[in-house]
């Protein structure tokens, strides 16, 4: 057996000769191109992506939704909101373009490094600001519809009339925090799928990079 793996050992050795060595740059044009392809997706998703959450809130704000604002409360708050989202969303996008030009035109190792840094803080804040805007949401629905939604009434009621009125609040927000966790859970496994498989690859470029460099 031994010397089995020993003969398939040296004959492998004498293939690795004959094959081609590649030089520091043509290694390095092989990972800035698949860099350059993964920041220019990132920037092209996030644009579909926009475009998709723009497009679904268009199609859902009606007058009813307006009035149901008005009647909860929570009108100037979710125009308000509504109006940073877009903003940020909008600066996000501006940094993944500038991301995917500097990486462009990158013309050493160490800064496409550094560029590839830059867009793994971009995606992870871009992706945290998305979970905090979706979280801050759910609690403003969940504020008004309990405070001023129909079903109000019957809930201070309810609280009213539980032996522990302490008790009953506790773990009715309990529920809700339970509730908010498992949507922001999914929404956060959402971006994960999205945009972690192009994140893993530029760490990979990344480690790949470092071994030409050190």
């Amino acid at each position: 057996m031994m010397d089995e793996l020993d003969l398939l050992k040296k004959d492998w050795q004498s293939r690795e000769k004959d094959l081609p060595k590649l030089s520091y740059d043509e290694l390095y044009k092989m990972i800035w191109k698949k860099s350059s392809s993964i920041v220019k997706w990132i920037f092209l998703i996030s644009v579909l992506e926009f475009v998709f959450w723009a497009a679904i809130n268009l199609i859902n704000y009606s007058k009813e939704s307006r009035e149901l604002e008005k009647e909860w409360h929570i009108q100037d708050l979710s125009t308000a909101l509504t109006v940073i989202n877009y903003a940020v969303l909008i600066y996000f996008i501006f940094r993944f373009y500038q991301n995917y030009k500097q990486i462009t035109i990158t013309d050493s190792s160490r800064k496409l490094m550094k560029s590839i840094l830059k867009v793994k803080r971009t995606v992870t804040q871009y992706v945290w600001f998305n979970i905090g805007i979706f979280c801050v949401s759910l609690i403003m629905l969940l504020y008004g519809s309990l405070t001023y939604g129909e079903e109000s009434a019957k809930i201070m009621e309810a609280a009213a009339s539980a032996g522990n009125e302490t008790l009953f609040w506790v773990m009715l927000i309990g529920l809700c925090v339970i509730i908010i966790g498992i949507i922001l859970l999914l929404i956060w496994l959402f971006y994960r799928l999205l945009y972690g498989i192009l994140l893993n690859r530029l760490r990979l470029n990344y480690a790949e990079l470092k071994k030409l460099e050190f």
